[in-house]
């Protein structure tokens, strides 16, 4: 499913990082809202989700949880680029349903970045096909109407309602769930 959703697997050698992860890293369990990584903290994990689900909170100045980014089986946690240059989260990462991860830590991947030249193309092609899908949701903000935004993430992931809640994909499409709900009855 994370592939219909995030387009950014689709440039990535997948099965490269799933490896690492499994191989170097280790098993961790999620319990539901439980926090992977904490807004303002630096992530010092990557992990690839064997089971369950996970979502990306921004807080605005008043508290309010915006949902910037949602994460299921196949997909990745991290808060790239930023791990990697050791910057501050301005995310918190959330487990939406009890998960499994894979997790491997960010020194390691660091280490093989810099015994590897291949690998630094890697870090460097993750990056560029991220920025791809972020750009194409931010194009979209700006130029669909929230009808339309629904109807391209229902067209890329009919099964989005099965795993996430109504709250939390309203907010990741920038709209009120009163608003989704109304699009879903039409």
């Amino acid at each position: 499913m994370i592939k219909e959703f995030n387009t950014y697997i689709d440039g990535i050698p997948l099965e490269f990082w799933r490896d690492l992860c499994r191989e170097e890293g280790e098993l961790k369990q999620f319990k539901k809202g439980e926090y992977f990584l904490s807004s303002g903290e630096v992530c010092k994990y990557l992990g690839y989700i064997e089971s369950g689900s996970f979502k990306y909170v921004a807080y605005t100045k008043k508290g309010e949880e915006k949902i910037v980014g949602l994460e299921t089986v196949g997909g990745f946690v991290a808060n790239w680029p930023y791990c990697l240059q050791k910057l501050s989260s301005p995310v918190a990462i959330i487990a939406n349903t009890d998960s499994e991860i894979s997790s491997l830590s960010v020194s390691k991947i660091i280490k093989r970045m810099d015994e590897e030249l291949d690998f630094d193309k890697l870090v460097n092609l993750a990056t560029k096909e991220m920025f791809y899908t972020i750009y194409d949701r931010i194009i979209d903000l700006y130029t669909k109407t929230p009808k339309e935004r629904y109807e391209k993430m229902l067209d890329r992931c009919p099964r989005m309602f099965e795993i996430f809640s109504l709250k939390d994909i309203a907010s990741y499409l920038d709209i009120t769930p009163t608003h989704l709900s109304r699009l879903r009855k039409k």
